[in-house]
């Protein structure tokens, strides 16, 4: 079976990819008593969201999903991790 998408659709989905090592990458940062739980939470948001075929909502999820992962590195930075 062959699945073919269109452009944007490729780029978004790749942008999701993209979004998701970032987060598994900036949890393995965390202490170890809360990575685990940490990782688990990043699973759990991509699994919500993944049968969601609306490029607007996609393109706002990949957003927030930023916005929430920088405030993440940021606050690992400050403690020094």
């Amino acid at each position: 079976m062959v699945v073919s998408f269109d452009l944007q659709t490729f780029i978004l989905r790749a942008r999701v990819l993209k979004l998701y090592r970032q987060a598994l990458r900036i949890a393995k940062r965390a202490p170890v008593p809360s990575r685990g739980e940490l990782m688990q939470t990043i699973r759990q948001e991509m699994e919500n969201n993944r049968a969601c075929n609306d490029k607007q909502r996609i393109r706002y999820l990949i957003s927030e999903g930023m916005e929430r992962l920088k405030g993440l590195d940021e606050m690992l930075d400050m403690q020094g991790h």
